[in-house]
């Protein structure tokens, strides 16, 4: 089957623009010979009407035009004629000369707009929104690299405080035997949470890779979503009780989706360590659902300082984190939130945040379905 091409605006107008340049031309063309004749014509009648003497120069000039009046007026129109056609010429030449300023200004956009000739005043317009598209997509990824760079610095240099502990740790236990009992398991304990941080750390770098150089995959099925957190909150009972927190749940008995379990869980795993990491102390942590218009929506609310607008707008961003100065035990990688983001979107679904009045909210809404 042949495919039609299909022109894009910009080829469009260009070809508008030149049929219309065309019918100017010929326009043109057709106004300087008819004025010519029309100039013959009132000339030969204005002429006629005065006495003229031999010897007058001016009568001899026109007696000259008048024996050559057919070469006369091929001469006037061929020179009109390469008048209009050097016009017509040249403004295209300048039009293009301009256009390939425009397209190198494109090419490394700059803060300076984009200036073409007032007849390119439509094209001048998209040209310089195409430049600010490439430039907050340029600042966008310098960000981003900036972010990354400078959390991949940051992870590399914590890896050393508990490796380095590990390593001073198990040292003493091999190297003094004779330990007591209580202080030989203390120092297992420490040397055993010092590992436990390196493999956090080493996960938030594996994170970063996966993140960045691979698509994920949904492996859909039904799933009560109801069942599904309450079993994610029970695997973070130890998590509250250290910060003195308790989570509430409020769902209908039947919340039913069809999702990829195993990433949707993360995408509540991630919601509720946020809440656990910046939740007040001795708060309690909010999740409630319901069936609103064929679409699961969950709300994940915790008691929390007020995150500002400007950060609150970034807040999905990869690499991007609500404290930078904060450990990277408490803060993450900054990674959990854009993950989240892009598990709910592949779902067919959205994922918001709001926050006022030292409140935190995170709504999640997903297409859902009856279960048998």
């Amino acid at each position: 089957m042949n495919k039609k091409l299909q022109r894009s605006p910009l080829s469009e107008q260009g070809r508008r623009r030149a049929v219309r340049s065309w019918g100017y031309y010929l326009l043109a063309l057709m106004a300087w010979v008819t004025v010519v004749l029309a100039v013959t014509v009132l000339g030969y009648l204005v002429c006629s009407a005065f006495t003229w003497y031999a010897w007058d120069p001016l009568y001899q000039l026109l007696q000259w035009v008048r024996d050559y009046y057919f070469f006369v007026c091929i001469a006037v129109v061929l020179l009109g004629w390469v008048g209009i056609s050097y016009h017509f010429i040249a403004r295209p030449i300048q039009q293009m000369e301009s256009l390939a300023g425009a397209a190198e200004q494109l090419a490394q956009p700059g803060e300076s707009p984009i200036i073409l000739p007032d007849t390119l005043h439509d094209l001048e317009n998209q040209l310089n929104a195409a430049r600010e598209r490439a430039l907050r997509d340029a600042r966008a990824a310098r960000e981003a690299e900036q972010r990354k760079n400078d959390l991949v610095v940051y992870l590399a240099h914590d890896l050393k405080t508990p490796l380095t502990s590990v390593i001073g740790y198990l040292t003493l236990l091999r190297d003094e035997p004779q330990l007591p009992a209580e202080l030989r398991s203390q120092y297992t304990g420490i040397a055993l949470d010092k590992a436990e941080r390196l493999e956090d750390l080493i996960n938030e770098f594996f994170d970063i890779t996966r993140f960045n150089l691979s698509h994920l995959e949904l492996e859909k099925r039904p799933v009560d979503l109801n069942r599904m957190l309450h079993q994610v909150v029970s695997e973070f009972q130890p998590m509250l009780a250290e910060k003195s927190m308790t989570c509430h749940l409020a769902l209908p008995d039947k919340l039913s989706c069809s999702c990829d379990p195993d990433k949707l869980a993360r995408v509540f795993d991630n919601l509720l360590r946020n809440a656990c990491h910046y939740g007040l102390p001795g708060t309690d942590i909010r999740i409630a659902g319901e069936i609103d218009g064929g679409r699961a929506v969950l709300t994940f609310s915790n008691a929390g300082r007020t995150i500002p607008q400007e950060k609150l707008e970034r807040i999905f961003e990869q690499f991007f984190r609500l404290d930078s100065s904060r450990a990277t035990r408490t803060g993450g990688a900054g990674l959990g939130l854009a993950i989240a983001k892009e598990i709910v979107e592949l779902h067919g679904g959205t994922i918001t945040a709001r926050s006022a009045d030292q409140e935190v909210v995170f709504t999640v809404s997903l297409p859902c379905s009856g279960m048998p």
